[in-house]
C-alpha cells in the first residue's frame, strides 16, 4: 500500500494545472492524547491521498498540527472525514484569505516528538489548561486597554513584514526562544496585566497560554485563530483592521496581506519591500527579502557567491552539492552576514 509521495513537486505542479480545479488552502491544529502517533499518521495519509489533499501535516503525543489545500470538490468529503475523527469533530478550519492553487505541491504527514517544538518538559505544565480565547471584536477592545500587554509570539522574521500596532515583537529565531525571554520581561506584572498574544493560526499562542498560566500569569489571554481568522472575521464583520503589513504563512505564497502598509525592506538595498524569497542556489535556499531591483541585479540571489554558483551549469551545480547537505544558513531567516541592508 502506497504511503509516499510518487510523484515530484514538478509532476505535480503540472498534473494541477492539467486539472484545473480550484484548491482551497487550509490550517487547523488540535492538541490531543494521541497513543500511537505512527499510526495515525498512516490513516491520514491513505485517506487524504484519495481526496488529493497536499499539505505539511505534524502528528505527536500531543495532537496534530496541519497546513494544507485540497480540491474545493472534495472539501465536503474531506471535512467529513475529519469530524469521523472524535477529537477532531467541528474542529476550526482557518481556510486562507489569499488563495492559490500551488500552495503545497506533495503531501507530508510526519510524526514529530511535538507539533510545537518548545525545548520544555511536557510534564511540567497542561497543555490543555489554556487561557481565555477572544474573537477579532474582543481582541480589538482588549488591546484598547492600557493594562494590557499584547505580545506577537511568531519569530523575527515573521513579524518583520507585519504584526499589530503597539505589539510587543520579540527579536527570536523559534518558538522556544520566546517563552523564557517574555516570561523574563514581563515577570512583574503576572498579576496586574493582560496579557494577550497572537500567532499565525492559535496553535503557539495556545501551548503558550497554557505556559504562562502554569508560570502564575493570572489574566491570559489569545486571539483565537490566530491572525489568519482575524483577517476574516475583520472582513465580514465589517471591523476595524488593526493588523499592519503581511501575515507570513508556511506554504508556497509565503504571505497573505492583511493591510496595505510595507513595513518592511529590501535585506540587500534597504528599499521599502516585504517580499520573502529563497536563495535561488539550491545549496544556500536561505529566506530573505529582496525587492524586484535587487532580484534582477542579483538573479534572485542572496549574494554575490551564491549568484556565481546559481549561474553555472546544472551539472556543475549538482557535483558541486555532492555529498552535502543545505548548511543551516536557511535556518537563519535573514540573519546571514552576506544581506547588506539587515546588518
Amino acid at each position: 500500500m502506497q504511503l509516499y509521495n510518487t510523484l515530484s513537486a514538478e509532476e505535480r505542479k503540472a498534473l494541477i494545472a492539467e486539472a484545473g480545479l480550484d484548491r482551497l488552502t487550509i490550517s487547523f491544529y488540535a492538541y490531543h492524547q494521541i497513543g500511537n502517533p505512527s499510526l495515525f499518521r498512516d490513516y491520514l495519509f491513505i485517506h487524504w491521498n484519495d481526496l488529493e489533499v497536499l499539505g505539511r501535516i505534524y502528528v505527536a503525543h500531543e495532537g496534530i498540527n496541519a497546513q494544507l489545500s485540497v480540491p474545493a470538490i472534495h472539501f465536503n468529503a474531506f471535512k467529513a472525514h475529519l469530524d469521523s475523527i472524535t477529537f477532531l469533530e467541528n474542529v476550526r478550519l482557518n481556510i486562507a484569505i489569499e488563495q492559490d492553487n500551488f500552495s503545497f505541491l506533495k503531501l507530508k504527514v510526519k510524526v514529530r516528538h511535538k507539533i510545537v517544538a518548545d525545548g520544555l518538559n511536557d510534564a511540567s505544565f497542561d497543555v490543555t489548561n489554556k487561557g481565555v480565547h477572544l474573537d477579532a471584536e474582543k481582541f480589538n477592545d482588549i488591546i484598547e486597554d492600557p493594562n494590557t500587554v499584547l505580545v506577537d509570539m511568531r519569530n523575527h522574521y515573521e513579524s518583520e513584514i507585519g504584526h499589530f500596532k503597539n505589539a510587543i515583537t520579540p527579536d527570536v529565531d523559534t518558538f522556544r526562544d520566546s517563552l523564557d525571554l517574555i516570561e523574563e520581561d514581563l515577570r512583574a506584572h503576572k498579576e496586574d496585566k493582560n496579557l494577550v498574544m497572537y500567532c499565525t493560526g492559535g496553535i503557539r499562542c495556545e501551548k503558550a497560554s497554557a505556559y504562562y498560566k502554569h508560570k502564575g500569569f493570572k489574566n491570559v489571554f489569545q486571539l483565537e485563530g490566530g491572525i489568519i481568522e482575524y483577517a476574516r472575521q475583520v472582513k465580514n464583520k465589517g471591523l476595524e483592521n488593526k493588523f499592519i503589513g503581511k501575515n507570513f504563512v508556511f506554504d508556497h505564497r509565503r504571505a497573505e496581506r492583511i493591510s496595505e502598509d510595507v513595513i518592511a525592506h529590501c535585506h540587500q538595498c534597504g528599499n521599502s519591500c516585504d517580499t520573502h524569497v529563497n536563495c535561488a542556489n539550491e545549496a544556500c535556499h536561505l529566506l530573505f527579502i529582496q525587492c524586484p531591483t535587487c532580484a534582477n541585479a542579483m538573479d534572485d540571489c542572496c549574494s554575490d557567491a551564491c549568484k556565481e554558483v546559481h549561474n553555472l551549469p546544472f551539472e556543475e551545480q549538482k557535483a558541486l552539492r555532492k555529498g552535502k547537505t543545505v548548511s543551516n544558513k536557511i535556518f537563519k531567516k535573514g540573519r546571514s552576514e552576506v544581506l547588506k541592508y539587515k546588518h
